[in-house]
């Protein structure tokens, strides 16, 4: 893709994600909120507090590293047998039913007031500080066809609750690969290697790296080691669920 074609699908993406904002404060404005499980009255955005408080949170004993579920809340042998290239993850939720399609709802249907909710929940969860937030670069042609980066769209609210700095253009993502989603766990590292440029100077930062899911970690590792390279010296994943493997 051409320096010029994808400059105009940037513009593109941007008027549509105005669009689509614009959309949903006037709804917000002129309807009655109501939570998108239930369908009553919602006493916060899009979720009632009943839903809200009863979606799969990540429970307190899990892996300090990569936040999967542990029994004792000990590392997990996946970090200690291949130790992953990011310091951390903190994470909101357990990807799984009901929060799994409203993530889906978010993404693919640009319903784009489950940002402030996801984004809450995960600022919600984070005890540590770091020196600038990055979201998970998008794909120049998916951000085209979806018209917003969900990734973006979390960390910007994060990053105003957090008070922290945002680099949405800090990271670049050059290849246009298979989606993660439609392969096989063990195939992702290598579909993913390559996909990221980091272009701005992070030496002596320490990094926070927002997506909205984690599954197999080899996304976040990708870009994990592209940030070293341009100089972070801490590189914590905040995601807003984490995927957990079903035997």
């Amino acid at each position: 893709m051409s320096f010029e074609s994808s400059a105009i699908g940037r513009r593109l993406s941007n008027l549509r994600r105005i669009f689509l904002n614009n959309c949903v404060q006037i709804a917000h404005a002129t309807l009655p909120e109501q939570c998108l499980l239930c369908n009553a009255a919602a006493t916060t955005l899009a979720l009632c507090g009943r839903c809200h408080d009863e979606l799969p949170w990540l429970p307190q004993a899990h892996c300090p590293q990569c936040a999967l579920p542990t029994t004792n809340g000990n590392v997990c042998g996946g970090c200690l047998s291949h130790r992953p290239g990011f310091d951390a993850i903190t994470a909101a939720f357990i990807y799984e039913w009901p929060l799994a399609p409203l993530i889906q709802r978010y993404k693919y249907a640009g319903n784009l007031a489950l940002a402030g909710v996801f984004a809450r929940a995960l600022a919600s969860r984070i005890n540590t500080a770091v020196d600038v937030i990055i979201p998970m670069p998008l794909a120049p042609r998916r951000l085209a066809e979806r018209g917003f980066n969900q990734a973006l769209e979390i960390a910007r609210v994060v990053s105003r609750v957090k008070q922290t700095t945002l680099a949405p253009t800090a990271c670049r993502r050059v290849l246009e690969s298979l989606p993660q989603a439609t392969l096989p766990w063990k195939e992702r590292a290598r579909n993913i290697r390559g996909a990221f440029v980091c272009d701005a100077d992070l030496s002596g930062k320490r990094v926070a790296v927002i997506d909205d899911v984690l599954t197999t970690g080899a996304t976040i590792n990708e870009l994990a080691r592209n940030l070293r390279k341009a100089g972070a010296i801490e590189i914590q994943g905040w995601v807003v669920a984490r995927a957990v493997k079903q035997d």
